[in-house]
């Protein structure tokens, strides 16, 4: 029996193994992918749903301002005037008084999902042909803007979505959830763009959107109720035959001192957020990339065995050559600090897994919610 465990665990470890290598082939094929074509910057709106202040927000929201980009307006959105947020956008239009910087009060709830919601009431107020969404908590370099936009001058291009690395944070809990990012999120999305020979979804850290492709698709109010909305607008897009792009271009997103509370509620979010939205990949598929936890079964349940600590030896390799190479790509400074952390990021992994397989309800911004084939309502 141990004989048949340590034999199977094996199979699984090198099969996590195989996907590391796919990860590494997908970030070459990523890196290597021709620049936007030049041409002619199309003005942009851009839409930013805030609620409430998060770490460094002020920084992020100005990174905007500063962009080098001939026109474009930026909208914030707001459920109610009494929120946080809105002292930062009247600071950043008295510091900015060239840019186009207006709020929007978005007192009606459409749906459950309320970004969604006071996106559809911010588009309204959108003057320009194409609109760029992304999250409160967003650091953009000064050529954000051009780099995204200019992949609009290619036929067909309907969303433009950036991949990210994460900064910040000094808990354990922070620390470990920028990790899950570099050598778990990221290193997925790759991977399924290389796979599948395209990108079939978006990224909230930016939703770059032709007007017209998405009025194509339904727009957005099919989505008030939805949880993975920035997912479900770019595989909208890949079912209208409209491309989805993912650039050479890095954005931050800034990570908060988490506790471990803090951490388990979005692991727990992000793993049902998964299996609402690709749910075959999120059963089998995901099981498959624990690769250093089915290496130390194989290990434990074969100790004798040379070829268990062989394998065992493979996968911390690559497990390590992943975080150094994604580290690199994506700017994500020193990774030797992280490599010490990651057998622990590995062993928990399974655990967020089994529990999103096995319930329905999330806490999203302290507010509580119960998903259902990956709609949305407030849990009562």
């Amino acid at each position: 029996m141990l004989l048949f465990l340590s034999t199977f665990f094996a199979v699984m470890a090198m099969a996590g193994a195989a996907f590391q290598v796919l990860s590494l082939i997908g970030l070459r094929d990523w890196r290597r992918q021709p620049g936007p074509p030049s041409g002619v910057l199309t003005p942009v709106s851009i839409l930013k749903p805030l609620k409430g202040c998060d770490a460094e927000m002020y920084e992020c929201l100005r990174s905007h301002c500063e962009q080098e980009y001939p026109e474009f307006e930026i909208i914030f959105g707001v459920n109610s005037a009494d929120d946080e947020a809105v002292a930062f956008v009247e600071r950043l239009q008295r510091e900015y008084p060239q840019r186009a910087i207006s709020l929007v009060v978005c007192e009606n709830e459409l749906g459950a999902n309320r970004k969604v919601s006071n996106l559809v009431q911010m588009l309204t107020r959108a003057r320009y042909g194409h609109v760029l969404i992304n999250d409160s908590d967003i650091l953009v370099p000064r050529r954000y803007l051009a780099e995204v936009m200019s992949w609009f001058n290619r036929a067909g291009v309907g969303l433009v979505t950036c991949l990210y690395t994460a900064r910040g944070g000094t808990t354990l809990w922070a620390r470990l959830e920028s990790l899950g990012i570099l050598t778990d999120f990221m290193p997925g999305v790759l991977s399924a763009r290389t796979l599948e020979g395209e990108c079939r979804f978006g990224l909230g850290s930016t939703l770059a959107l032709d007007k017209n492709a998405l009025e194509k698709t339904g727009g957005l109010e099919p989505l008030v109720d939805v949880l993975a909305d920035d997912y479900q607008l770019g595989n909208r897009m890949r079912n209208h035959n409209f491309e989805v792009v993912v650039p050479n271009v890095i954005v931050r997103t800034t990570m908060p001192d988490y506790t471990f509370r803090d951490f388990w509620h979005h692991q727990v979010r992000w793993a049902r957020t998964v299996r609402s939205s690709r749910p075959l990949e999120f059963g089998l598929g995901i099981p498959v990339t624990f690769a250093l936890f089915w290496a130390c079964l194989a290990v434990i349940t074969g100790p004798e065995a040379w070829w268990t600590w062989s394998i065992l030896a493979v996968v911390l390799a690559l497990r390590g050559l992943v975080l150094l190479r994604y580290g690199r790509a994506l700017r994500a400074g020193r990774t030797l600090g992280r490599f010490l952390l990651l057998p622990l990021r590995d062993l928990l992994s399974p655990v967020f897994w089994l529990v999103g397989v096995g319930g329905d309800r999330i806490v999203w911004r302290g507010e509580r919610f119960v998903v259902s084939r990956g709609k949305l309502r407030r849990d009562l």
